[in-house]
């Protein structure tokens, strides 16, 4: 029974602030001159999860649904790097440094080597994986060896990898129409871009099946392994966990490396999958918005699931918003930010309802 009031709990809790932010954004909308309602239909009708009134040639439901899906794939990828790293106590702010520096490496080894599908595709994983995984393990040096703060280091990573991969694409590797990098093989992308599946024509993201695998695997690494249990010790407390016998120099290193990992993943995913080129200079915000949204998924790697796929919804459906709706899609924005400052109160919305409890325990206490 308290297994099941604690499930409940951690559900109820971000779907309160979510309910909250839905209600005060409908109120935004309202005071703009527009219907919340209909504004929010569209969203859904953006991202495919509604029907529109009509589609262009080989477009259907179906074919915005698997954008959608190609859109947030990365976020996944990018909000597990989070929760890893927080299980250890650990915050990873340089999630979007490390997906550039993977999205580029793999870019430059395997996007232009014109290797076959067969073998370039499993490379660009490998190749992201390992470049990502090597951004994460120097932050966790740097912490354990150095007490460097690990929020320090990484923000400094940030900016490193952003100009270090501006200097080289537009010295190198410079697209001179796109100002972006050049286009990535199609066989090493991992994104099957335009491809006909009966009728229609999909964009169908090989990603997202990484994506659910890593979900179950960060799950399983939680739950059931000795490192995860090590890794929520040194979460809790270090000095508790070294008392214990916890390596807690090796958690650290271990939980950023897997975190950036995982990183790594969410950069080859998107610059490998979804955009296929690079624009210089431009640090993405996935890694940001993928702190907000391992918090509101309560760090737990199926509940980063679906606030992956509400906060990507405001993302991806706010074009179509505007277009129907008549609200600019600025205020998709400002949705997503009143949902992300709910889920940051959740702690306090937590220690309410737990105080309500215990009064309402004591005042039955005190009529018996």
């Amino acid at each position: 029974m308290k297994k099941k009031n604690r499930f409940w709990n951690a559900v109820k809790i971000p779907l309160l602030a979510i309910l909250c932010s839905l209600i005060a954004g409908g109120i935004i909308i309202a005071v703009t001159g527009s219907n919340p309602f209909k504004a929010y239909y569209a969203l859904l009708q953006g991202s495919g999860l509604a029907p529109k009134a009509s589609y262009a040639n080989h477009k259907s439901m179906l074919s915005d649904f698997f954008s959608y899906v190609n859109y947030f794939t990365p976020m996944i990828f990018a909000a597990l790097a989070v929760a890893v790293a927080l299980r250890a106590g650990l915050f990873n702010i340089g999630v979007s440094g490390q997906m550039l520096a993977a999205g580029f490496t793999a870019t430059v080894l395997v996007g232009y080597s014109g290797l076959d599908a067969v073998l370039a595709k499993p490379l660009v994983i490998l190749v992201g994986m390992t470049a990502g995984g090597l951004a994460g393990a120097l932050i966790g040096f740097l912490k354990y060896r150095f007490n460097i703060n690990e929020v320090v280091s990484s923000i400094m990573l940030n900016y490193i990898f952003q100009y270090v991969v501006s200097f080289f694409i537009n010295t190198y590797y410079v697209d001179p129409v796109s100002r972006q990098s050049k286009e990535i093989s199609i066989a090493s992308r991992l994104t099957l871009m335009d491809t006909f599946v009966g009728n229609q024509k999909l964009d169908i993201p090989l990603g997202i099946i990484f994506a659910l695998f890593a979900v179950v695997l960060v799950w399983f690494l939680f739950e059931k392994t000795k490192l995860g249990y090590e890794l929520k010790a040194v979460g809790y407390s270090r000095s508790a966990a070294r008392y214990a016998g916890i390596k807690v120099g090796k958690c650290m290193v271990t939980s950023m490396t897997i975190s950036g990992v995982l990183a790594g993943l969410a950069g080859v995913t998107y610059y490998l999958g979804y955009m296929g080129s690079i624009q210089p200079k431009v640090l993405l915000s996935t890694g940001f918005d993928a702190i907000a949204v391992s918090l509101l998924g309560n760090n737990n790697p199926f509940g980063i699931i679906f606030s992956t796929m509400l906060i990507s919804l405001m993302g991806k459906g706010s074009t179509y918003m505007k277009s129907m709706a008549g609200v600019d899609s600025e205020i998709a924005s400002v949705i997503t930010g009143i949902i992300l400052l709910f889920s940051a109160c959740n702690v306090y919305i937590k220690w309410k309802l737990e105080k309500q409890k215990r009064e309402k325990a004591q005042s039955g206490k005190e009529e018996k």
